[in-house]
């Protein structure tokens, strides 16, 4: 195997197993790229175009949960409450992602940013798990649109490298009042149409970025996140019926920190500081 498929399988498995965990995927692709040598403008769409690996992974755990809602959709005021849930809250981060994106990737997707997004976004969590809970809500079924809203506008902040689309989402679910599995749940489905639209979009503007000769690249890659992914997702599900998301927020700062000075050390030559 060819340094390139094994730079592929590597991202791959480093996709799956953070995509869906309050630790940030992009954040940790963008660090294990640089690392690999892996980030330039194909290696950066590569990993984009993998994430469909690991939202298969979810589209296949919940497949019963949305057949339902697809046969629903016509006539059960369930299934369209939870539809128009999912677009309701996938607008926000759209929208500011086409107005502020290209921005953002300019000035924060590098190591440092990255890192000190990590630590900051730690604190949240553990501010977010100290604080009393009052939970209003244990099941997806049951939020309004105004919840779906408060999610939306969370999973928003997931824009800046380093803070986590599923942390952003499961975070601000506790926020306002979801049960952690209502949160982590919710942020499950509202990552298959982000990540796919997000997928769809870069694939077409940077269409002539990849060729036919990048096929086994992709395939390894797409293979890779989604087993892993599967496996984070059975993982995350059975974690968080007893215990909280403090873990996790250790672990941001340890990643973190160990970005932080081994940037200012020298010890680890990053292209981007």
């Amino acid at each position: 195997m060819d340094y390139t498929l094994i730079s592929a399988l590597i991202l791959g498995i480093v996709e799956g197993l953070t995509e869906f965990l309050p630790v940030s995927s992009t954040g940790h692709l963008i660090l294990v790229g640089d690392l690999l040598g892996f980030n330039s403008e194909k290696g950066k769409l590569f990993e984009i175009v993998i994430q469909s690996g690991a939202i298969l992974a979810v589209c296949w755990e919940y497949r019963a949960k949305i057949f339902s809602v697809l046969r629903g959709l016509p006539r059960e005021e369930k299934a369209q409450r939870f539809a128009i849930n999912l677009v309701i809250a996938f607008i926000p981060l759209a929208v500011l992602g086409l107005l502020f994106g290209k921005a953002l990737k300019a000035h924060l997707f590098n190591p440092v940013s990255v890192a000190l997004a990590f630590i900051i976004g730690a604190f949240v969590i553990l501010w977010a798990e100290r604080r009393e809970h009052t939970i209003r809500i244990y099941d997806v079924d049951d939020l309004t649109w105004r919840d779906a809203l408060k999610l939306g506008l969370a999973q928003a902040f997931a824009l800046i490298p380093g803070t986590s689309r599923s942390g952003a989402t499961i975070i601000g679910g506790l926020f306002i009042g979801l049960s952690r599995k209502a949160a982590t749940e919710f942020s499950f489905f509202l990552a298959i149409p982000t990540l796919f639209s997000a997928t769809a979009y870069d694939l077409y503007k940077h269409r002539d970025v990849l060729s036919a000769a990048d096929f086994d690249m992709i395939a390894v890659g797409f293979v890779a996140a989604f087993i892993s992914a599967f496996v984070a997702v059975h993982g995350l599900l059975r974690f968080i019926v007893n215990h909280d998301f403090t873990l996790f927020a250790y672990y941001r700062i340890v990643f973190g920190v160990a970005v932080l000075v081994t940037a200012y050390s020298g010890l680890v030559k990053w292209t981007a500081q």
